[in-house]
């Protein structure tokens, strides 16, 4: 059991008697042990020079007791630990440099084609209950595999701290529900932006994973074909797509306690207008929001023309162009 702190079969046995005696001479240990006296001696001059024995003073003749557990095998199991620490990371190194030169030689590895909806609905499960840092997502309108209404992976993975961005193409917030079901996710942390238009479907997982469609998807006559795309050249370039469309799309903004972060001090608005503002400039329409907010459209066009009057604005684009200078989103 002590192999791994560096004791032989012998040594282990002399040590434990030890332990449970207190202390011995040689004769008592190799009778005990079912030894020869140069059996023992050995197995004692062993143990003295792995630090586990000492000798004791004692009227009748030489006597040797154990050092302590902790003291004399505990930096002995750490030094091994990190040596197996060191290890593993060189298997890991080794590991990954071997599916890269798979990689390489086989596209396959690469790239992994998903015949039907079920492999896609897997892979949507899978890859964000074994994301541990970041998940970005492109939303288009008309789902595919599920609603986003049913995306509970995300509201799991939200809550073991995982940072979701996620970019909703406008039409896809005209749908009904998804208004109230972005504010919900953004109350848990995600971090949503809207665009007109969105290039494709897209997940992609800790960077080292993506999934997207391979053809344009023709109803519920056909199945999807999705590829799961691993570390690669094509993986960074789907990344940058991201990080350009990221960088063009209006935040939303919707925060329950009425603190607003990434405005300027002075900002005039609360949560919901704030919410409101950023779903204008997103381009939803005012029927869509009214409908989703379960609000009358003149309702809605009262609350724009409050945020115009705040801002000085007589148009929603100007409107919009203050609310970008002064930071309001």
């Amino acid at each position: 059991m002590l192999e791994v702190a560096g004791l032989g079969e012998v040594e282990e046995r002399a040590y434990r008697l030890l332990v449970r005696a207190g202390e011995a001479d040689l004769t008592g240990l190799a009778e005990e042990l079912d030894l020869t006296r140069q059996a023992a001696a050995a197995a004692l001059a062993s143990m003295a020079g792995m630090g586990l024995v000492r000798e004791v003073a004692g009227s009748g003749g030489r006597r040797f007791a154990p050092v302590a557990p902790e003291v004399a095998l505990g930096p002995r199991l750490v030094r091994q630990q990190e040596t197996i620490d060191w290890a593993r990371q060189a298997v890991d190194q080794l590991a990954e440099e071997y599916r890269a030169s798979l990689r390489r030689s086989d596209a396959d590895r690469l790239i992994e084609v998903l015949p039907s909806r079920a492999a896609l609905r897997e892979q949507v499960r899978h890859l964000q209950d074994s994301a541990r840092e970041e998940v970005m997502y492109f939303c288009r309108a008309g789902h595919v595999v599920m609603p986003s209404t049913d995306n509970t992976e995300e509201l799991e993975a939200l809550g073991r701290g995982v940072a979701y961005r996620v970019i909703y193409e406008r039409a896809l917030l005209e749908e009904p529900g998804m208004v109230a079901n972005v504010a919900f996710g953004i109350k848990l942390g995600e971090q949503a932006r809207a665009v007109r238009f969105l290039p494709v479907r897209m997940m992609i997982a800790d960077r080292s994973t993506a999934l997207l469609p391979l053809v344009q998807y023709a109803g519920r006559t056909t199945e999807p074909t999705a590829a799961l795309v691993r570390g690669s050249s094509l993986l960074e370039a789907l990344i940058a797509l991201f990080e350009a469309q990221w960088e063009r799309a209006t935040p939303i903004r919707f925060l329950e306690d009425g603190q607003v972060t990434d405005t300027a001090p002075g900002c005039p608005l609360d949560a919901d207008e704030l919410y409101l503002l950023s779903l204008l400039v997103a381009g939803v329409p005012e029927k869509s929001i009214a409908s989703q907010l379960g609000l009358s459209l003149r309702t809605v066009q009262r609350r724009v023309y409050h945020l115009m009057r705040l801002a000085g604005a007589q148009t929603r684009m100007q409107l919009a162009w203050h609310a970008a200078r002064e930071r309001w989103l």
